[in-house]
């Protein structure tokens, strides 16, 4: 029998964009809720207790009532894509590339926590440098990101694309998280190894789907951007999802576009060094809804159906 995966909260912008993933799919049976059901507690109960894998698109404390609903059930697995459980240690983190043997803990797992679109960028950076001992876990780390608008969901979607709408959002490009506790921290803080929580400033573009993630550095004495490249590039070897630019490449660019992998599940990353190589900006370049939502939710299905 195929495996059955449900989409609980498959009419919100993420589920929509694992649907259209999985369009097609002969390998996978999909159960799926109509969209004025979606409140139905019993029928989402019960087709969260019947699949074999359950994909939570919902806000965190309905996420946490659909984990709550598979309590005595020990065969569904579940992929979280909320912010409920991402630092529980009783889940697994769904970022297959962060370390080597991420992957097969993720196969393994029951239960996954998909990560943040912000984190998978900020955490694919700094990981690799604090492992490698190239940063230290007191350094003053600051993240400055911007996304498409999709990141939103459905209501900024609407704000930044519907004009006549009295909350319209007419700016083309805006700052928020303004009082410096954005619920991305913990994640960033417990897998980027860090030992505070970052200074992290996320803004919203107006374009759909994209992102730009940036970790700027003063470097520490004796380390220098083409050994923050070398690490990068060692720990993503061998695996086609994050990739590393070659500095020939990053030395030629005068800028990053930010929606150059919209429609992807693929990461790029860049290292820029200074002249008198004291100090870098480390680039992440994602979809927000690819490698950073929905593209990772089905990746890591994937892991977990071969697992």
């Amino acid at each position: 029998m195929k495996p059955r995966i449900f989409i609980d909260g498959e009419h919100g912008t993420t589920g929509l964009q694992i649907r259209s993933r999985m369009a097609g799919r002969a390998d996978v049976d999909l159960l799926s809720i109509p969209e004025a059901e979606r409140r139905n507690a019993a029928m989402r109960e019960d087709l969260l207790n019947e699949a074999d894998i359950a994909i939570l698109c919902l806000p965190d404390d309905a996420s946490r009532e659909a984990v709550a609903f598979l309590a005595g059930n020990g065969s569904t697995r579940i992929i979280d894509t909320s912010t409920a459980h991402r630092v529980d240690p009783a889940w697994a983190y769904g970022f297959a590339e962060m370390d080597e043997a991420q992957g097969a803990k993720i196969a393994g797992a029951r239960l996954v926590a998909n990560p943040g679109c912000y984190p998978t960028g900020a955490i694919a950076l700094l990981r690799p440098l604090r492992m490698a001992g190239l940063l230290s876990e007191d350094y003053p780390v600051t993240v400055n990101a911007v996304s498409g608008y999709t990141g939103g969901g459905k209501q900024m979607i609407a704000q930044m694309e519907d004009a006549s709408r009295e909350d319209h959002i007419a700016s083309p490009h805006f700052l928020y998280g303004l009082d410096l506790a954005h619920k991305h921290l913990p994640e960033m803080r417990t897998f980027g190894l860090l030992g505070d929580d970052p200074i992290f400033a996320p803004s919203v573009g107006k374009f759909a789907q994209g992102m730009i993630v940036q970790v700027p550095l003063h470097l520490p004495s004796g380390v220098s951007p083409a050994d923050l490249h070398g690490a990068l590039e060692a720990h993503y070897a061998g695996q086609n999802v994050v990739t590393v630019a070659s500095t020939a490449e990053t030395a030629a660019l005068k800028r990053i576009d930010p929606t150059e992998l919209a429609g992807t599940d693929a990461m790029k990353l860049f290292v820029f060094g200074s002249k008198d190589g004291g100090r870098a900006n480390l680039v992440a370049l994602l979809d927000n809804l690819g490698k950073g939502a929905s593209g990772a939710a089905v990746q890591n299905m994937d892991l977990m159906l071969r697992g």
